[in-house]
């Protein structure tokens, strides 16, 4: 055990000698004083101390005073509290300065003991515990993915490999990375082999083990609870599972949890395609067919593809026969968010509200452009800690601030997510082929690489043609299409962002809640 350095003060400090000694035989080093002025004049020289141990009465200085004073000395200096007071606005009061721990006495030698070792080995012994745990589950989860797996199975999996990922991002253990890495890599491998086999026959209404995809959300999470109550739909673009559990914990503070679960998006993953798809509850070649004033093809402007939500909204509305009063806002920028805010009390009245935060969409792909994003998130630790940044600070927390106060139900979802790309594609287009970097759409493509989702024949995935030859091809695990001119550049601009339209478990498996107000 390391030897850690404790200071040990109380007025009646003779008297503590024996737990002195106790400490002493445990490996500790321990330096007494038996006034609070002896104390603070030593860590004002001494910088090698370890923790203190402050008694909370003594003369000339209470305790919370002298905590007050050794935090402007040091403020990060491990404090344990020992008292014989047990008066609760005492007890606030250290909590309230920091205290590491508060002990009450009388006390025994091994109580002091694991306090010390609780606050000083606290990480330590749980990330140990956490390898064990880790290691003892790692072959466990490798096993089953190579299994044929169904669909609900492949869910729980994700949400295992996910939430382990959460779990190690609380320690620097390179190892520990790595392993997890590995596992999602070797989990989207057999993925991409299970949505190859299983995506089509989904599409399908009379398959009966489909999941619930994005065509579906409207009409199997929010249209049936319009005859009963009033509802918030509030979607977050291009949010992932693992953002949202790092939300989640902010969310709980002021929400129960009336139900949650996982859904699938459909292809490709894009904003134009499968949020669409779930406001106007049609898959993409029925939309081209029955909104056809309403669809923008691969060969226009991609910015106009999202343009059209409230109308499709309203049209899949009136297609149900639902005749309800019901806004719809998009926050895309700082001025759009204040604008909600102040709209926000007149929405109680309607039996709808829908909310799209294009934020963390725009997060991901400025991590291109913008150097300081880029720097940012730069793996997907980093991005979930900045997207728990961005809640803390957002318009988001300020609408679900509001919303808590008010009797409404919440649905909370998003359209897709993101993975970090990192292994680039040749392909060759025509020069109405998509921009795309995880799909492409168009006549002619040219590739080398075999184990792709390719098809010629758009229409039983669903999919309009453009013309009569257009076909469409996905990027699988964390690979990236490139054009062969100015690829070195391209290759330099791209890999290791995060993109999406492609297949993998992290652009798919997408996280929906149903929240209601605690109060």
């Amino acid at each position: 055990m390391q030897r850690y350095r404790i200071l040990w003060v109380d007025d009646e400090i003779e008297l503590l000698k024996p737990y002195v000694l106790f400490l002493k035989d445990k490996g500790f080093d321990v330096k007494t004083f038996n006034n609070p002025f002896s104390l603070l004049d030593h860590i004002k020289i001494d910088k090698k101390v370890d923790i203190i141990l402050l008694d909370e009465n003594m003369p000339g200085l209470t305790g919370i005073g002298v905590l007050s004073e050794i935090n402007k000395i040091n403020s990060f200096l491990p404090v344990i509290m020992i008292t014989k007071n047990e008066e609760e606005n005492i007890m606030n009061e250290a909590i309230g300065n920091k205290i590491s721990d508060y002990l009450i006495k009388p006390l025994n030698p091994n109580q002091i003991f694991i306090s010390i070792k609780r606050v000083l080995e606290n990480n330590k012994i749980v990330s140990e515990n956490l390898k064990s745990r880790f290691t003892n589950v790692f072959s466990d989860i490798s096993n089953s993915i190579n299994k044929n797996i169904t669909y609900h199975e492949w869910v729980q999996l994700y949400k295992k490999i996910t939430l382990w990922e959460i779990e190690l991002d609380k320690y620097s253990d390179e190892n520990l990375f790595s392993t997890i890495k590995h596992l999602k890599d070797e989990a989207n491998y057999y993925f991409f082999e299970f949505i190859k086999k299983n995506y089509q026959s989904w599409l399908s209404n009379s398959f009966k083990d489909s999941p619930l995809m994005s065509n579906n959300i409207m009409k199997e999470l929010v249209f049936p609870k319009l005859n009963k109550e009033k509802v918030f739909f509030i979607l977050i673009d291009n949010l992932r599972l693992d953002q949202w559990l790092v939300l989640k914990p902010m969310i709980l503070e002021s929400f129960l949890i009336q139900n949650e679960g996982i859904y699938c998006s459909i292809l490709p993953t894009t904003t134009e395609y499968s949020r669409n798809s779930i406001f106007s509850s049609l898959l993409p070649i029925e939309l081209s067919n029955i909104e056809k004033d309403l669809w923008v093809g691969e060969g226009n402007n991609l910015s106009g593809k999202n343009n059209n939500e409230y109308e499709l909204l309203k049209r899949n509305l009136k297609r149900e026969n639902i005749d309800i009063k019901f806004s719809y806002s998009k926050i895309i920028n700082h001025d759009d968010g204040k604008k909600l805010l102040r709209n926000l009390p007149s929405f109680k009245e309607n039996n709808l509200n829908v909310i799209v935060f294009n934020f963390v969409d725009m997060l991901s792909h400025a991590r291109t452009e913008m150097e300081m994003i880029k720097n940012l998130a730069y793996d997907e630790s980093s991005y979930r800690s900045l997207t728990l940044s961005w809640f803390t600070h957002s318009v988001f927390k300020k609408v679900m601030d509001f919303l808590s106060h008010n009797n409404h139900k919440i649905v909370l979802t998003t359209d897709h997510g993101t993975i970090r790309v990192k292994n680039p594609i040749k392909i060759k287009g025509d020069r109405n082929t998509n921009s795309n970097l995880r799909y492409k759409s168009g006549k002619n493509l040219s590739f080398n690489e075999k184990n792709l989702f390719f098809t010629r024949d758009p229409e039983k995935l669903f999919l309009p043609k453009q013309n009569i030859s257009s076909s469409y091809v996905f990027a699988n695990e964390n690979k990236f299409f490139v054009y062969p001119n100015n690829y070195n550049s391209y290759v330099k601009s791209y890999k290791d962002s995060f993109q999406h339209g492609g297949i993998s478990l992290e652009e798919m498996f997408i996280p929906y809640s149903i929240l209601e107000p605690k109060n």
